[in-house]
């Protein structure tokens, strides 16, 4: 499955088609099967890991950390670290918030501290903060580049205005640049991304991971009128079936997936990896048992029919 590694914008870091998300770590999946699902990931070719040093903070009795240290341990226990991209993010650990030189500085330390690993290959600054200007962000970044401590540094819920200063501030002062950018993007939330930020990525060569790629668990297909889910997030999922569009893209999903054999989530995900600038959507699983569906995305080649089918579904 190696041919299909994607290379990261405009790095020198080359990606599986599908990012697995560590949000769950440390949250509905436990070190075992965290484990699991890592390792069922990696033997199935994958190699990027996306993490947060505030996941997951929001369980009552975490701190945030959780999903880190989970993948540093299974990082040293596997003795694999060469072979994963792991990208890790700064900015809204409860200890550890917002972008100044800093919290940045002490945060990157405790990522690396819980990752058991001396680099980060991809960092994100989780979300923009805007009391801090771009000029010190940037700076800050390319010191970790500089110091060994970061390969390479990307951003997650930026406005195009900042996300265009920062470009042009590492452009004029020959500083470490964005490679990639993380934004909400899939099939029933196109406008969180299509447009400015979508054209700003295409200009400067900016690699696209969306996060919510499959919408909270929606476009799985297991949600429908009727059923109930049992889910962290099936209130969040479930919403999306009260909308129109919800319900005419679950409706091209089942069509498509249909005509491919494929399951709903290997299609939506195709879609999503096949839009312009997109290197690997983002998604997770609990279980080793629902890999499969989400790793096919490597394997499934949508015909032009099927993407306009889908893109006039969710408009």
């Amino acid at each position: 499955m190696t041919s299909s590694l994607r290379k990261l914008g405009t790095s020198g870091i080359e990606v599986f088609p599908l990012a697995l998300g560590g949000n769950v770590f440390g949250w509905t999946a436990d070190e075992a099967q965290s484990f699991a699902v890592l390792d069922a990931y990696t033997a199935a070719g994958g190699n990027f890991v996306d993490t947060a040093d505030a996941y997951s903070a929001w369980v009552p009795g975490n701190q945030g950390g959780e999903s880190e240290t989970l993948i540093g341990k299974w990082l040293k226990a596997r003795g694999n670290r060469a072979d994963v991209v792991v990208a890790t993010k700064v900015g809204a650990h409860p200890e550890y918030r917002g972008l100044a030189t800093g919290t940045v500085k002490s945060a990157v330390e405790e990522s690396l501290r819980r990752l058991d690993t001396d680099y980060i290959d991809l960092y994100y600054t989780h979300y923009d903060d805007e009391s801090v200007p771009v000029e010190e962000i940037v700076t800050t970044l390319d010191q970790l580049v500089k110091e060994g401590k970061v390969r390479e540094i990307g951003a997650s819920n930026i406005s195009p205005e900042r996300l265009r200063a920062s470009l042009a501030f590492s452009e004029r002062e020959g500083l470490a640049r964005y490679v990639a950018l993380q934004p909400h993007y899939n099939l029933v939330s196109r406008d969180t991304y299509e447009g400015p930020a979508q054209d700003l990525a295409a200009e400067t060569g900016l690699g696209a991971v969306p996060y919510f790629a499959l919408a909270s668990g929606f476009l799985t297909g297991k949600y429908r009128p009727g059923t109930r889910v049992e889910s962290a997030r099936a209130e969040k999922a479930g919403a999306h079936l009260e909308s129109e569009r919800g319900q005419k893209v679950l409706s091209a999903l089942d069509a498509v997936a249909e005509a491919h054999g494929a399951e709903i989530a290997t299609v939506a995900l195709a879609w999503l990896a096949s839009r312009p600038t997109v290197v690997a959507p983002i998604a997770s699983a609990r279980t080793p048992g629902q890999l499969p569906a989400l790793l096919a995305v490597a394997d499934l080649t949508l015909t032009d029919e099927d993407l306009d089918r889908l893109t006039e579904a969710s408009a």
